[in-house]
């Protein structure tokens, strides 16, 4: 449960935070764009089962590869696609923390 709770409270208050610290006068827009980071997770429907509690996405999945995360933190240095770099980087470090717990 606390492993639950810190796994979805990374995904969506760290952008949040990042939001509000950081691009304060858009920060809604931000949010909701480095949100959008969740959709990498479509790629757990090609896993069989598509969802298991002792499985790590990161390394498993293909767009929790080590080449996809490494696109998506240079995603992160252009100011046109920064916000969608930063909310996959976020992504990709809330479950890496929940490898971590496992």
């Amino acid at each position: 449960m606390l492993q639950t709770s810190i796994h979805y409270g990374c995904h969506f208050l760290l952008p949040l935070l990042v939001a509000l610290l950081f691009f304060k006068s858009n920060w809604k827009y931000a949010y909701l764009v480095m949100i959008a980071g969740m959709l990498i997770d479509l790629d757990h429907l090609c896993a069989t089962p598509m969802f298991d509690p002792n499985r790590c996405s990161i390394g498993f999945h293909p767009l929790h590869s080590s080449f996809a995360i490494l696109f998506y933190i240079f995603l992160c240095i252009p100011k046109k696609s920064r916000l969608v770099g930063l909310g996959l980087v976020i992504h990709v470090i809330s479950d890496t923390a929940d490898c971590s717990l496992m």
